[in-house]
């Protein structure tokens, strides 16, 4: 029996939903109409974000405008976010493809709700809003078109679903979008991923679907926001790494763990808030050890500080052009807590350079990055007697680049004192 019907009938007053879009109309009329926190009936992102959204917009009822901003700031916006937009290229063409076949609308955003990437799709005459929204350089944060899942995450950092009348503006209640942040070397937001559609509900999980395309964006970015960093993969499988699942953490040159992602601040704690963190009190080896580990293409199986056992792979930074993964080792041996899956693989040890190879032995004492690429650069000049072209074959560098350093070390060394 209908609700007015039983209440005709002086039945009980019906005290549940039983249906989403029930609970979301009962959740509206508690809160827009009776004052009372909607508990329960919508998630907290959305209530807060509707607390949040009453005190700048008073009508819930009125039209909203998407406009554009100036041509001026976008393109201030999307040369701001080039490395952003750089990372998540590949990832948003592979997602516009698994949903051409739906009615879904990629959108990426900054990290203050302009959008910086949409799809255009095909059927947006049959999508008022979206053909409204979804362009390139609109506004789309909470301040300017109230709750929408981007909009939460540009103001949380936190990924949330927003669908139908969960929209603060009832013109939107048609809308149905899902969003996830993408964060920066700094822990900063960088950008919001989101998937948008209209007249319809999502016809699969659109929230693991775009938190697991964020993810991907947001270690690709950490990566190259790292270019003078030991950027660490690892995780308890060797299955994961190479996934949105790998767990990577980033190390300067003085052995200073930089940055964690997520699934890396899981493995290992995350990062002391009070001091910073040696890349050996949190994963038990040195700079050095690592950079012996980044010599072998395959991932070693590794026991971290914590005594948790993973497969680890070190990869260095682009601050000398040398792909240590097909170098030479620079030790004879590794510790014994690290033991490959064949060892009998491993890379054959070289002599150590002696004082008169080119370039001194001025990176001896040097425990940074550039002075182990340096003594690497050496004790394989020393392998080779010398020979620049068999060296440089051997790091997997062009000679120029070769010259070029021995050059500035020659410079750098020639220079009086400051």
């Amino acid at each position: 029996m209908p609700l007015s019907t039983r209440a005709q009938a002086g039945g009980p007053r019906q005290l549940f939903a039983s249906t989403v879009a029930e609970r979301v109309a009962l959740a509206r009329t508690q809160f827009f109409e009776e004052g009372v926190r909607p508990s329960g009936l919508v998630g907290e992102a959305v209530i807060q974000s509707w607390l949040r959204c009453t005190r700048a917009h008073a009508d819930t009822r009125r039209s909203v405008s998407f406009e554009a901003v100036t041509p001026s700031r976008l393109h201030a916006t999307l040369a701001r976010n080039h490395e952003l937009l750089q990372a998540a290229h590949g990832e948003l063409a592979g997602m516009e493809s698994a949903l051409a076949g739906t009615d879904c609308r990629v959108l990426l955003t900054d990290a203050q709700g302009v959008i910086v990437h949409v799809t255009h799709h095909p059927a947006a005459a049959q999508q008022p809003i979206l053909r409204s929204t979804a362009r390139l350089g609109v506004n789309i944060a909470e301040s300017v078109v109230g709750t929408t899942a981007p909009g939460i995450v540009a103001s949380t950092g936190q990924a949330c679903t927003v669908d139908g009348a969960e929209h603060y503006f009832e013109c939107l209640r048609t809308m149905s979008c899902a969003a996830a942040p993408i964060r920066d070397v700094n822990g900063r937001l960088a950008g919001v991923l989101d998937l948008s559609i209209e007249s319809r509900r999502f016809g699969f999980d659109a929230a693991s679907m775009v938190g697991l395309h964020a993810t991907t964006i947001e270690n690709r970015l950490l990566v190259t926001q790292s270019p003078e960093l030991l950027v660490l993969r690892f995780q308890a499988s060797p299955s994961l790494l190479g996934t949105p699942l790998e767990a990577l953490a980033g190390v300067a040159a003085d052995g200073r763990v930089v940055w964690l992602n997520t699934a890396a601040a899981r493995l290992v704690g995350g990062l002391p808030e009070a001091e910073p963190c040696n890349v050996e009190m949190l994963f038990g080896f040195d700079l050095a050890t690592l950079l012996r580990i980044g010599c072998r293409n395959a991932a070693q199986p590794v026991r971290l500080a914590s005594g948790l056992g993973v497969w680890l792979q070190a990869r260095t930074p682009a601050l000398d052009g040398i792909d240590f993964g097909h170098a030479v080792s620079v030790s004879a041996d590794l510790p014994s807590s690290i033991a490959g899956p064949d060892e009998s693989t491993a890379p054959a040890p070289v002599p150590p350079a002696s004082s008169d190879a080119q370039g001194g032995d001025a990176g001896a004492d040097d425990p940074s990055l550039r002075g182990h690429s340096r003594r690497l650069i050496e004790e394989t000049l020393a392998a080779h007697h010398g020979n620049i072209s068999n060296a440089a074959r051997q790091l997997r560098v062009s000679r120029g680049t070769l010259y070029r350093r021995l050059r500035s070390w020659r410079e750098s060394e020639a220079a009086p004192p400051a």
